[in-house]
């Protein structure tokens, strides 16, 4: 917003219309002169009684008329005495009423407030107010004096408010002056502040370029930006020299800071096969953690369980099946072993396996534990062998600590309570979930790990089944053999074609997998258009809300998922005057849109038809919007088993869902999956990336556009290079951690 336009207004609250305690948006009355004026904004401080100083604009609401719309909110205290006795009457102040309001205003006057702050130990005096409750109203007072004080300070950088309150409640009383001493510690914790924003303020405070604090919040930075691109480590050579350019200091520097660091523990260096890398210390932890409890798992491995063949013979009967060899293998490693990684693309015999190694435990009267990275597989886990699945959150109990970040209550001191633990599609578990299952994980507990190593990794940091694979120590099964039944389907011998580097069949036009040849974007769009509005579902039946997703190598460009979303939202839920819009950030939402959380929120409240509540709705969780509340600021949102209230701030977390890049669908199976097929960039197409694509259809799968680029992508076999140390450290003969 250009900040000539912006308009200041001064006076005092009167009411509070509304207040969002999540976020802090509020909606007030204030006095100017005769009249009343309804403002908005993050003014989570604002209190009646109040004088505020507002900077922002006029806005003119399609409901409410005009407000004005506060960008800066700078509160004054009340001094007078009547001001101050309306205020703390207000409930500004927790645990004070009217009456002890007008006591406490009789006694002190205009010192009032500043007594209550800086003399605790007076008002504790005044009969009906212990110690406890005079101190408690004094840290009251200086929480909002502090988190005022940071708001005004932050909002001439541009912080928002929003992020003020995270600051503030994550660093406390004197976090002005902390922040002025070292702004990059705004760029190190989870307030959604930019490394550019915090080197823009340390230029304000006249910090120097090659100050130490810059340059070791530069390094960290640089390592936590490639945690979101998979890596837990990075090799010396390679952080020295991108954090040189980064910071624009020379290499030297930067080595003598590097190992600053190294000595004092801020980073954490190993050595793998000659080559130098560094850590964080938490994905150090993290990683070192993981490998040390899977050797004292395989060191106390689960009872075995005996008379196997014979066990296997029984299920053989009772199901009218009989297992192939790799599939007898599996079985007898999961039940002698006590751990194993069982692998295989579709169509090999996984899930028949699966529900093999979980009867036999149960015949055996052991409890069996089921679970998978998001809510659909663990649906679909469900399905497929019968018995509950839980994600991996629930599975572990998932809350939040005083700073909202996500802990687990199921731990090394309150372990699951379980004889087996199963858990599916593990090539999209991160470090830290792996690692937090390991620590819920009993000694003599069997563990079973079941993925496709061949689809793409995890979205958060490791390697985790790659690694476990290479690392050689755990017994693995890959199964390999395409049972009958499943070679009926094009779409899995494609995807084992595809995988092998073979070109898949595109000529076949009977089956589950078909190709429509287009030789422009345009034509592209159109066709993946019409498919969706009418001829998917006129000839099968589907929803291009419930059955059909198209599936992108790319966000951006012609046939990337912005633009796609653009013209599926326009050909399916086009605007009406029957449904509510609401524009947040780039995107405009409305009543029926198809949307995608892109990002973890542990704060989300959902409900269940059943009753059942809970918290956090995670990435990768499709739904659709089933109203708009633009009273309360809430979008009602239903995703398949559960409906989640989000307010406007947590719903820049959306994304429209008509179509999603193949990263965003992992652990997802739809009936019925379209790919654009046209010329992209190398680090995008690849064949990895269309396998995953590819085995995300349950039913129909249809490519559009360009042969050759089918064919450039099953030729392009490089796989998305990450660097970990589970496999090292697994490797590594040093006892355990």
């Amino acid at each position: 917003m250009d900040n000539e336009n912006l308009l200041q207004l001064e006076g005092a609250v009167e009411n509070i219309v509304y207040r969002n305690e999540e976020n802090g948006y509020t909606v007030i009355e204030i006095s100017d002169g005769d009249d009343y004026i309804t403002a908005v904004g993050i003014m989570p401080q604002a209190n009646v009684g109040d004088t505020v100083k507002l900077t922002g604009v006029y806005t003119n609401h399609r409901n409410y008329g005009r407000q004005f719309s506060a960008q800066i909110c700078e509160i004054c205290r009340p001094t007078e005495s009547a001001d101050i006795l309306r205020y703390l009457s207000s409930g500004a102040i927790k645990g004070i009423g009217a009456s002890t309001a007008q006591r406490l205003v009789s006694e002190f006057g205009e010192a009032t407030l500043d007594v209550m702050e800086t003399q605790p130990e007076r008002v504790a005096l005044i009969k009906g107010i212990s110690k406890t409750k005079a101190l408690d109203f004094a840290n009251q007072l200086k929480t909002n004096t502090g988190v005022r004080t940071l708001m005004l300070y932050l909002g001439e950088y541009g912080i928002s408010n929003t992020s003020a309150v995270k600051i503030y409640n994550a660093l406390g009383s004197g976090c002005v002056d902390r922040i002025r001493e070292n702004p990059y510690i705004l760029c190190q914790g989870d307030f959604g502040v930019s490394f550019e924003s915090a080197d823009f303020i340390a230029k304000k405070e006249s910090l120097e370029p090659e100050s130490r604090v810059r340059l070791r919040a530069g390094i960290t930075y640089i390592l936590r930006h490639n945690e979101r691109n998979g890596h837990t480590c990075l090799p010396k050579e390679k952080l020295v020299a991108i954090s040189a350019d980064f910071l624009n200091v020379g290499v030297d520097r930067i080595n003598d800071c590097m190992e600053e660091m190294l000595f004092d523990r801020s980073l954490i260096g190993e050595t793998f096969d000659e080559t130098e890398f560094v850590f964080t210390p938490q994905l150090h932890l993290s990683e070192m953690y993981v490998s040390s409890r899977i050797k004292m798992l395989l060191k106390f491995p689960a009872e075995k369980i005996k008379d196997i063949d014979r066990e296997i013979e029984n299920c053989e009967k009772t199901d009218g099946i009989t297992y192939a060899d790799l599939q007898k293998q599996a079985i007898n490693s999961a039940l002698t072993e006590g751990m194993l990684v069982l692998t295989g693309g579709p169509g090999t015999g996984k899930t028949t396996t699966l529900n093999a190694i979980i009867k036999i435990l149960k015949d055996k009267g052991k409890k069996v534990l089921l679970s998978a990275p998001t809510g659909r597989a663990a649906q679909r886990m469900s399905e497929l062998t019968g018995d509950e699945a839980k994600t991996l959150h629930r599975l572990l109990e998932v809350s939040w600590d005083k700073h909202d970040n996500p802990v687990f209550n199921k731990n090394e001191r309150n372990q699951l309570k379980c004889d087996a633990l199963i858990v599916d599609e593990v090539s999209m578990v991160d470090t830290f979930i792996f690692e937090s299952v390991m620590r819920a994980l009993p000694l003599g507990c069997r563990l079973v790990l079941v993925g496709d190593s061949d689809q793409l990794p995890s979205v958060g940091p490791g390697n985790v089944l790659g690694d476990l694979i290479d690392s050689g120590i755990i017994p693995v099964v890959r199964l390999n053999e395409i049972f009958r039944q499943a070679q009926q389907s094009l779409i899995v011998t494609n995807a084992h074609k595809i995988v092998n580097g073979e070109m898949p069949v595109l000529s076949n036009t009977d089956k589950d997998f078909f190709f429509l040849k287009k030789n422009n974007k345009s034509d592209v769009t159109n066709v993946i258009v019409d498919l969706c509005v009418s001829r998917l579902p006129k000839a099968y039946g589907y929803s291009a809300f419930d059955n059909i997703q198209v599936l992108s190598p790319s966000k951006k460009g012609e046939l990337g998922t912005a633009e796609l979303n653009f013209k599926l939202q326009n050909a399916l839920n086009p605007k009406s005057d029957d449904k509510q819009e609401v524009t947040i950030g780039s995107k405009t939402f409305r009543t029926g849109d198809k949307v995608m959380q892109i990002k973890n929120n542990y704060d989300i409240r959902w409900f269940k038809d059943n009753g059942e509540t809970g918290e956090g709705i995670f990435n990768g969780d499709i739904g659709i919007i089933e109203k708009i509340d633009k009273k309360v600021k809430i979008i009602k949102i239903s995703f398949y088993d559960k409906t989640a209230a989000y307010t406007y701030e947590s719903a820049s977390d959306l994304d429209f869902a008509y179509a999603v890049t193949v990263h965003k669908s992992q652990g997802n199976e739809f009936d019925a999956v379209i790919i654009p097929m046209f010329q992209g960039p190398p680090q995008l197409y690849y064949r990895n990336l269309l396998y995953t694509a590819v085995t995300r259809a349950k039913k129909t799968l249809i490519l559009v556009g360009n042969p050759y680029t089918v064919e450039y992508m099953v030729n392009n076999n490089r796989r998305t290079k990450r660097y970990s140390g589970l496999k090292e450290f697994l490797l590594r003969d040093d006892g355990l951690y």
